[in-house]
């Protein structure tokens, strides 16, 4: 009788742990989202220049970018950048990186605070080097869901 109850406890306990962390976040498995850093000085998602992109706070992510020259390089040979910025146009921690010409996946962890965040091009690359940018919308985890 007591092994019974113990089994049906073990049990209990083990699906209240998987019902609670079937809501987290699949960091095994990260988003890939594919960009490009084209030679106009322009970030795209699929040709939508200056993309919106919706992610989930705390979400796993490779940022796939195709990067290509525009009209200057950097010294170090970089030809974009990209950083991450909060509201008050801080750098975000672990999103700041020179491209250079190629493809390149870059891991990175969407940040907890939700809210609207700024990607901005770091290394001028052309005289349209400050329209370079793109949006990334930080959601509650299950906010996406509930719409």
């Amino acid at each position: 009788m007591r092994y019974r109850l113990h089994l049906a406890l073990a049990a209990f306990v083990l699906a209240a742990w998987f019902v609670g962390n079937s809501q987290t976040l699949d960091t095994a498995h990260p988003r890939i989202i594919e960009l490009s850093a084209d030679k106009d000085s322009r970030y795209r998602q699929a040709r939508r220049v200056a993309p919106t992109i919706e992610v989930t706070a705390g979400e796993a992510l490779i940022l796939r970018i195709t990067a290509s020259r525009a009209e200057q390089v950097a010294r170090d040979g970089s030809v974009h950048g990209l950083a991450l910025l909060d509201k008050n146009s801080n750098a975000v921690p672990g999103w700041r990186f020179f491209l250079h010409p190629g493809v390149q996946e870059l891991h990175v962890t969407a940040p907890v605070q939700p809210g609207r965040y700024t990607v901005v091009c770091t290394v001028i690359c052309s005289d349209a080097h400050e329209g370079m940018n793109f949006t990334l919308v930080v959601t509650e985890p299950g906010e996406k869901d509930e719409e």
